[in-house]
């Protein structure tokens, strides 16, 4: 690999995201989508169980993580679907595996490893195409396997789906399913939003249940991978414990790339003062539950600090759950929504400057605020956002 080409890979990233709907009537989906990290690598596996409910569940969840696992552990690809695809029955009347899998594996942010057992091909949209690539065919203890090595560029997109997505709309939207050509169509134009893989299998799983009428007659399973360039954001909350430290802790906050958040009155003040910039604050409330945001030039946001950290706090939560809010923070222009598109869709490597000072007015006794529950919020939110795959790292001052 050549230098420039190293430092390509260095600055990129996979974001990946799925979501999954179960068989009308059933609690249990029978799919399911293991991801496992193997230093700068990463593998997502996608596992179809047969029929659906209970036993479908277990099939897929022992498939897709003891695929996942073993890849992790440093076993190659190959040898993982030979032990699979020896380990797997089929079922004597129907004669298909009682799990079939796709397998993607991101190996160094240089390439995709594809590996496809009877579930429908991967989609590739490259430059906001589809764009179709190599497939070899070869026999593996039996079984038919499709294998695929791509060289990856910035922004391709990799969509995984089970055989529930395509059935879609049948006998109500379309006679035979969703076609293939339509999802791609359908997927080309979603790509131009530049949102994350999450939100990708959102707005995707969402259009195949109501293709179902909202009563899916298969369990349905969408599984994105966003091949992104590392985006930092950097948020600061509170002055520091030592007023001496205000200083430094303001030159290191502006010394870092990416975009910047301020959240907090006080702190707010306290920066623009070394910026030596005027804070211009507003009066008017996009959400009356949420206090309104301010201005300081050269910041890229200001608002208030624990109300509106509560709020991403709970739209984070729904995010890593099924996401069905997404458009309230994607749409709306509060300050949590505004740090929710920062934080969610744009930032890949997020720095948290975080002050121990306490707040004269958060001591009051009639307000339910005080100097953990600021400390825990900060916990949790870096929490969830280490869980939605973003580097994170935090600075106490």
């Amino acid at each position: 690999m050549s230098e420039r080409s190293a430092k390509l890979c260095s600055k990129l990233c996979a974001d990946i995201g799925y979501r999954t709907i179960s068989h009308f009537g059933e609690e249990l989906c029978g799919d399911t989508i293991d991801v496992a990290e193997q230093g700068e690598s990463s593998v997502a596996v996608l596992a179809d169980g047969l029929g659906s409910g209970v036993k479908a569940c277990i099939l897929s969840t022992l498939t897709s993580k003891i695929i996942s696992t073993m890849i992790a552990s440093g076993m190659s690809i190959e040898d993982c679907v030979e032990t699979m695809a020896a380990t797997l029955p089929v079922c004597s009347v129907r004669g298909v595996a009682y799990s079939t899998f796709t397998i993607i594996k991101i190996d160094g942010n240089r390439t995709a490893e594809i590996i496809q057992y009877d579930n429908p091909k991967v989609i590739l949209l490259r430059n906001f195409n589809n764009c179709e690539y190599p497939i070899q065919e070869v026999t593996i203890g039996g079984k038919r396997i499709f294998k695929s090595r791509i060289s990856l560029q910035i922004n391709d997109i990799f969509v995984a789906i089970s055989d529930g997505c395509s059935h879609a709309g049948i006998g109500l939207s379309y006679n035979w399913g969703w076609k293939r050509e339509e999802m791609i169509e359908f997927l080309e134009a979603v790509s131009l939003g530049g949102y994350t893989a999450k939100t990708i299998s959102t707005i995707l799983i969402e259009e195949i249940d109501r293709l179902y009428g909202s009563k899916p007659g298969d369990d349905a399973s969408v599984c994105a991978i966003h091949i992104r360039e590392r985006v930092p954001v950097n948020l600061l909350l509170g002055p520091p414990s030592n007023r001496d430290d205000c200083g430094r802790m303001m030159s290191l906050f502006f010394s870092k790339e990416g975009k910047k958040i301020i959240c907090g009155g006080t702190t707010s003040t306290i920066a623009a003062k070394h910026l030596n910039k005027k804070l211009i604050t507003s009066l008017e409330y996009v959400d009356q539950d949420i206090p309104p945001i301010a201005q300081i030039e050269g910041v890229d946001l200001v608002t208030e600090g624990v109300i509106t950290l509560n709020k991403v706090i709970l739209h984070a939560r729904n995010y890593l759950s099924n996401n069905d809010r997404y458009l309230d923070w994607g749409l709306n222009r509060d300050g949590a929504s505004l740090i929710c598109r920062l934080l969610f869709e744009e930032a890949t490597d997020i720095n948290f400057f975080v002050g121990r000072a306490v707040n004269p007015a958060h001591q009051s006794p009639d307000l339910p605020i005080s100097f953990s529950i600021k400390m825990n919020l900060v916990a949790e939110l870096s929490d969830c956002l280490r869980k939605m795959g973003k580097r994170i790292k935090v600075s106490y001052f």
